[in-house]
Formats: structure tokens, C-alpha cells, sequence
């Protein structure tokens, strides 16, 4: 069993790492191409001898990349020594293996049962003579290494170092040894060669020791900078899957907000429709009417001329002569109506009604797509002041998941709550009457609705009511002597709260009972703190302008200078949007007035400024509806993400 388990693991290096990729056969002769693939001589010689042009390039089969040809010839292409000694080794090891399973007489490769000649190295099995004939006769076979039975019993092949390579020689003084290596040249020479075609002052060459150790420090140091730029690309496959995300989102709102839109201008244009055949109708019934009204009196005239007539007639036929005349003063009177008879003429132009209809619907587009980022201001509420809903100092601010609104007043060190759309509803503040609030500075809110606010040395947690729950006091160790703990940025996760001492010079992490998970040190840690979903810190130092990310570990992810048309500004705060990790900075340059929001991608990269125009903004934060609300020093604001 252990011959066969041992055979088995030739068979798996053989044909994972010694089968050149054309002939798929073990290597003879290995070349090495530039793009470091290697294959036998002669399959490389078919293969250029295929081709219809007279090209001085070859192709490699696996990676397509083109391999200049030598002026030797494919023969003059670098040799694969540690291939060439692997295989060596390879038989070498196979021939003790087959010495082992020689003891099988019997031909494996018919049903004659014939004695066993000798043994296919490559089907790795003993065969008999005919077997043997017929190995050498076909075509997929003649070229397999068959060793006579006898043979393999005298071997006495004792294993070798497969690491050691083959001693190499100079192609052009072949009974020297090579032993320097020619900079100039690039290539390996002998010290004939070094005496005579290299002997010159432009031709710079050392020991082969010297030259391999220049040459692994270089590719080491080369191999270092693939790793941070697979890194690099492996954040940036990191932005463009989030980005993608996001696209899908926001394609998924457009479309939606199109339909609203729609639906709200058909809902317009149905309320227009009914309104104007409403008055259409009234117009309709009043007219009608007036119709009626003319109708019933012509009928009423045209009757009362009817009783009139038939009662004169009848009198004038029934009565004699003298009662003719005594009722001749009463049938004038009755008479006298036909004088009164008039008849309603038809007002035809009443008749007509219609409507000239308006193209609510334009030429104008339904809307305009917008093919970058851009915050609108929807509404804005506080104003500068002391009392209820007005602020000193709006420094931090975060929303529930009902959409109420938490800000913190650094200046008057107060919480204050509202609504969604601005109104008042409650606040704590620091003195008698509140024992909880000492000195708050930030705030943050998790997925169940907690509050956590920094509170000088404390994290002090409350509910959506602003009622009081608990508190814990971050404890990591001292930094460089700095024991006075400065709590300020804070941000929160589902499990984990993250607080920046500005004292210490330390941001740790905590489980939401305060218990914690782990710290690192960084003296550029100063206000504002984020947390994003990809295990990472984001703070912001407004004194050095800078904008950093490090791991849970302290690490450096990303260091940049916040910019703003070129020049270094100062960045108050900072926050993450989850679903694509872009990142948000509220920058202020130079004076108050001159506030702005900047996008900045997972990497770090300054992508676009999104709003503009801002008094001294602060913290932010998301809405449950995907808006952002800026804490702007007087005044809370609340933008559409367009």
C-alpha cells in the first residue's frame, strides 16, 4: 500500500505541475517564454512552424501574450532547469517504485496472461512482449518510456535533492561553468566570457550570489507593491460593489418616484376633468331650466287662447241675437287677450356649449434626470436663541426610527427633541433639575432606538423619550500618560459602540453595555467619529484637515487632506452611509456662511461636494426615509438626496 499511495503522489505532481500544457505529456527540454509559462522544445517548434506568417513572435497557448523570438531560435529561449531536474527526480523515484511492483509476472495490460517483459513508466504498468510491440507500433504510445524488466531490478537509485538544479554551462564556451551575471546584458556568462565579450567598460556584471540577491531583494520589494495595489483593488472592488448597490437603489427610487409622479399629474389632470365637467353640467342644468320655464309658458298661453276661442265659438253658435248683444261687452273682454298672446321665441345660441381644451401635458419633459449627487434643502427649523426649538449651538444630531429628531447643544448643553418635521416636543438639559446631563458633546441612536450621548468622561444612554436608562464609563488603558479621559465623537452599529477621547488619544470599542471589546491609540483622533460596515473607523481632524480611516486594530486604511477648490479646509464631522460606504464630510472654509457637504468614496477618494451654501455645519445624520438632516449651528436642516 505504501508503493501504491507513493505512486500516487508522483502521478497528481506529475500531472499538476510537470505536463506541458500542449503535448500534455511530461516536459522535454522546457523553454521558458517571457510570460514565464514553460513547454517541451519540439512542442513550441510545431507550434511557430504552424503559423502562416513568417512572424519573429510566438504565442503563448495558456495567456495569449507574445514572446519575442531569438535570433538562435526557439533553442536560445532560457531553459527550465528546476523543471528539467524535477523530472529527472520523477523517474529517478519511479524507477525505485517500479522495482517494487515488479513482482507482479503476469502482463497487466492483456487477458493472455503472458510473463512480464518490462514495465510503461507512463501507464505505470508492467507489460508483456506483444504488449510491448504494440506500445511502439501506436501512435498515442510509441513515444512512452518502456525499462526492461531487468533493469529495474538492478537499479540502485538512490533520491536526490529535487531542489538542487542542474549545474549549468555557457552556451558558447560549453566546458565552462556560468558563474557572473551580466547587468548590462541581462544575461548569464562564464568567465571566458567575462575576460573577452564583456571585458569593456559598458558592461557591468557580478558573481551569480551577488546578482541573485539584488535580484530577490528587488522582486520582493516589487511583490510588496503588487500586494498593497491588489489591496488597493481589492477596496476599490469593495466601492464599485457597494456603488452597484446603490445604483440599484436609486434606479429603484427614480423609477418610483417617476410613477409618483405620474400618478400625481393623471390624479391633477382627472381633479381638473371633473371640476370643469362640473361646471360644464351646472351650465347644462341652468340653460335646461330656462327652457323649461319658456316651454310652460307658451304651453300656458296657448291653452288659456284655446278656453277663449272655444267659448266665444260656442256662444256664437248657441245664443240668439239679443243675448249676443247683451254679452257682447264680456266676449270683447275675453277677446282682448289676444292682444296679451306672445309667444317665448327659442334662444337657440343657449343651445350651444362646448370647450377648448388645454395641453396640461407639454412638450416640457415629466422631469429631469440628474446624473450626479446633489442635496436639496427641503425644510429647515430653530433659529439663534435660549428657548425652546432655538439653539446656541446645534452641534449634534440624530433620528429615531419614527423620524423624531435628537439635537445637541454643545453651548447650552441641553438635548432637545422634535418631530420629524420641526416641531418642539421635549428637552433635558445640564443643572438641578436634571442630574443626568453634565456636558454633552455628541450623540448617536442604534437599531433600538437607544441613545447614546457622550458626556465628558461618561456614555450616558437614554430612550426615545429622552428618558434616562444608564450610563458606563469607557476604562482602556492610559496612553502615553494621558489618564484625563475627553469623550467626544460616538457612533454605534447593532452590537457596538465606538467613542473617540479626545484626552487619551484613544478610540475604543464597547459592546452596548459598555464592556469592552477593544482600543487603539491615535493622536490624530479629535471631535467626530464614524462607524461604517466594513469593520472601520472614520474620524476627522479639522486642526490638521485631514479626513482617516483605521481597522478595529489601529491600522491605517486611508490618511487624505480635505480639499475644497484646491485648497486645505477644515472638516467638523463626519458619517457613513451603509448601504454603498461612501462617506460625508461637513467642511467650513475660512469663515461661517461658507459651510458644505462633501462626498468622499470607501477609499477615500474626493468624489463630489453635494450641498453648499451652509451657515457652520456639524454632526448629521440619516433619516429612516434616506434624507439627511445637518446640525448647522442655529438652525437644523433637512435635505433631499437628489
Amino acid at each position: 500500500m505504501a508503493e501504491a499511495a507513493a505512486q500516487t503522489v508522483l502521478d497528481k505532481i506529475s500531472q499538476g505541475h510537470l505536463e506541458c500544457p500542449i503535448c500534455c505529456c511530461r516536459f522535454k527540454d522546457p523553454k521558458i517564454l517571457d510570460c514565464l509559462h514553460s513547454f517541451c522544445l519540439n512542442c513550441l517548434e510545431n507550434m511557430i512552424g504552424k503559423q502562416k506568417s513568417e512572424s519573429k513572435k510566438i504565442t503563448c497557448p495558456v495567456c495569449r501574450r507574445e514572446t519575442e523570438v531569438p535570433d538562435g531560435g526557439l533553442q536560445s529561449l532560457s531553459s527550465s532547469f528546476f523543471l528539467i531536474s524535477l523530472v529527472d527526480e520523477i523517474h529517478k523515484q519511479e524507477q525505485l517504485l517500479g522495482k517494487a511492483l515488479t513482482t507482479c509476472a503476469t502482463c497487466k495490460s492483456c487477458d493472455e496472461g503472458h510473463e512480464t517483459v518490462s514495465r510503461c513508466l507512463d501507464c505505470k504498468t508492467n507489460i508483456c512482449k506483444k504488449c510491448q510491440e504494440a506500445h511502439q507500433f501506436l501512435k498515442y504510445t510509441k513515444d512512452h518510456r518502456i525499462i526492461p524488466a531487468e533493469e529495474l531490478d538492478k537499479s540502485r537509485v538512490l533520491p536526490a535533492d529535487i531542489s538542487k538544479s542542474v549545474e549549468s554551462k555557457c552556451r558558447k564556451h560549453i566546458d565552462q561553468s556560468l558563474c557572473f551575471y551580466c547587468e548590462s546584458c541581462d544575461i548569464l556568462i562564464c568567465s571566458m566570457c567575462a575576460a573577452t565579450e564583456h571585458r569593456t567598460a559598458d558592461h557591468k556584471y557580478t558573481a551569480i550570489y551577488d546578482a541573485i540577491g539584488s535580484f530577490r531583494k528587488s522582486v520582493d520589494d516589487i511583490l510588496q507593491k503588487f500586494d498593497k495595489s491588489k489591496e488597493q483593488l481589492a477596496s476599490n472592488g469593495d466601492s464599485i460593489t457597494h456603488a452597484r448597490k446603490r445604483l440599484q437603489k436609486n434606479l429603484a427610487q427614480a423609477r418610483s418616484d417617476i410613477s409618483a409622479k405620474a400618478e400625481a399629474e393623471i390624479a391633477k389632470i382627472r381633479k381638473k376633468a371633473k371640476l370643469l365637467n362640473e361646471k360644464v353640467d351646472q351650465i347644462g342644468l341652468e340653460r335646461d331650466s330656462e327652457y323649461e320655464k319658456v316651454l310652460m309658458h307658451n304651453r300656458s298661453q296657448m291653452e288659456r287662447a284655446d278656453q277663449i276661442v272655444t267659448a266665444v265659438n260656442d256662444l256664437m253658435r248657441q245664443a240668439d241675437d239679443f243675448e249676443l248683444l247683451e254679452l257682447k261687452p264680456k266676449v270683447m273682454h275675453n277677446l282682448e287677450f289676444q292682444k296679451e298672446l306672445k309667444c317665448e321665441p327659442a334662444k337657440v345660441d343657449m343651445a350651444f356649449i362646448g370647450v377648448t381644451c388645454q395641453d396640461v401635458v407639454s412638450d416640457t419633459d415629466l422631469g429631469k434626470l440628474l446624473l450626479k449627487e446633489k442635496w436639496q434643502l427641503k425644510e429647515e427649523f430653530g433659529k439663534k436663541g435660549n428657548g425652546d426649538g432655538k439653539f446656541q449651538c446645534a452641534g449634534a444630531v440624530k433620528c429615531f426610527s419614527n423620524g423624531d429628531i435628537v439635537v445637541c447643544d454643545t453651548d447650552l448643553k441641553r438635548l432637545s427633541l422634535f418631530t420629524s418635521t420641526g416641531h418642539f416636543k421635549t428637552s433635558i438639559a445640564q443643572g438641578a433639575e436634571c442630574h443626568e446631563l453634565d456636558d454633552p458633546f455628541s450623540v448617536a441612536v442604534n437599531c433600538d432606538d437607544l441613545l447614546f450621548v457622550t458626556d465628558k468622561d461618561k456614555v450616558k444612554v437614554f430612550d426615545k423619550e429622552l428618558q434616562y436608562v444608564r450610563e458606563f464609563t469607557p476604562t482602556v488603558d492610559d496612553t502615553e500618560g494621558r489618564s484625563e479621559s475627553d469623550l467626544r465623537g460616538i457612533a454605534v452599529d447593532k452590537q457596538r459602540v465606538a467613542v473617540a477621547d479626545r484626552g487619551r488619544k484613544v478610540i475604543s470599542v464597547h459592546n452596548l453595555d459598555g464592556s469592552l471589546i477593544t482600543s487603539t491609540s491615535n493622536n490624530m483622533v479629535k471631535n467626530d467619529l464614524a462607524m461604517c460596515n466594513k469593520e472601520r473607523l472614520i474620524f476627522t481632524n479639522d486642526k490638521e484637515k485631514r479626513l482617516m480611516c483605521v481597522d478595529l486594530k489601529g491600522n491605517e486604511v486611508f490618511n487624505v487632506m480635505t480639499l475644497r477648490n484646491g485648497k486645505p479646509v477644515s472638516p467638523n464631522s463626519v458619517m457613513c452611509d451603509d448601504v454603498d460606504g461612501s462617506i460625508y464630510i461637513a467642511v467650513n472654509f475660512k469663515r461661517t456662511g461658507n459651510g458644505a457637504v462633501q462626498h468622499y468614496g470607501l477609499n477615500g477618494k474626493f468624489i463630489a461636494t453635494v450641498a453648499q451654501g451652509l451657515f457652520n455645519p456639524f454632526e448629521m445624520a440619516f433619516t429612516p426615509a434616506g434624507n439627511v438632516v445637518v446640525a448647522d449651528m442655529h438652525s437644523v436642516k433637512v435635505f433631499d438626496r437628489m
